[in-house]
C-alpha cells in the first residue's frame, strides 16, 4: 500500500521561501514519478512539478519555473519542493502524488496515489 505524507506547509509573507516534504512508503518507486499539485479554493487542481524516482528527470509548470525546485532523497524516500519568492497566488493546498513514468507527468489523472495535502498560505 503506497502512502504519501506531506509536511512543511504554513503561513508566510510574500517573498519568503518554504520547503515542502513528501515521505513515500509502500513501494520501491523505481517505475514511479513523484509529483506536486496544488489546489486553491474555487480552482481546479493544477500541476506544479514532478520528478522521476529513477534518473531524476524533472518537470515544471510554467508558473513554477525559476521559483520552485523539486528534488528527491532516495535514501530517505522523500521528495522535496523548495519554493522561493512566494506570491499570494501560490496560496493553495499542495498535494504529493505518485504515478507511473510511462504516463504524462502533467495530468493529475495519471497519478494513482495521493497524500492528504499541506496548506500553503502566502500573505501580501
Amino acid at each position: 500500500q503506497v502512502q504519501l505524507v506531506e509536511s512543511g506547509g504554513g503561513l508566510v509573507q510574500a517573498g519568503a521561501s518554504l520547503r515542502l516534504s513528501c515521505v513515500a512508503s509502500g513501494s520501491t518507486f523505481s517505475t514511479y514519478r513523484l509529483g506536486w499539485f496544488r489546489q486553491a479554493p474555487g480552482n481546479e487542481r493544477e500541476f506544479v512539478a514532478a520528478i522521476k524516482w529513477s534518473g531524476g528527470n524533472t518537470y515544471y509548470a510554467d508558473s513554477a519555473k525559476g521559483r520552485f525546485t523539486i528534488s528527491r532523497d532516495n535514501a530517505k524516500n522523500t521528495v522535496y519542493l523548495q519554493m522561493y519568492s512566494l506570491k499570494p497566488e501560490d496560496t493553495a493546498v499542495y498535494y504529493c502524488a505518485a504515478g507511473r513514468t510511462w504516463y504524462s507527468a502533467y495530468a493529475d489523472s495519471n497519478y494513482d496515489y495521493w497524500g492528504q495535502g499541506t496548506q500553503v498560505t502566502v500573505s501580501s
